[in-house]
């Protein structure tokens, strides 16, 4: 189990209520993927807004379930906020999603969702 993300910062939230959990795994699956298609669509059609509307909107998350592309999603949403239309963030929307569908289907098989 967890082998794309790790629950360690959301069970302390859930201060031991499993049942929180795996509602918070649930919200994941249901809030996550639409925000990346933003991403996958907004990056190559320069749309910068949109794709800093939804890197921003997936950071508390990406973050609280320990995805390890933090970071890259900061660039992502760096490039949209600040409009930086002579830098190619490719190679980091490409991780960032990668993680996101890895996390996805293992949050999907490990939570029955």
């Amino acid at each position: 189990m967890a082998e794309y993300y790790k629950l360690d910062r959301v069970r302390e939230l859930a201060d031991g209520d499993e049942d929180f959990v795996a509602a918070l795994a649930a919200a994941f699956i249901e809030e996550v993927p639409a925000d990346a298609e933003r991403l996958r669509v907004a990056v190559p059609e320069e749309d910068y807004y949109e794709a800093y509307q939804a890197a921003h909107k997936m950071k508390p998350t990406i973050d609280l379930f320990e995805l390890g592309v933090y970071d890259q999603l900061i660039e992502v949403q760096d490039w949209g906020k600040f409009e930086q239309y002579d830098k190619d963030v490719t190679e980091q929307l490409n991780i960032v999603l990668t993680a996101i569908d890895n996390a996805v289907n293992e949050i999907r098989q490990d939570f029955g969702l």
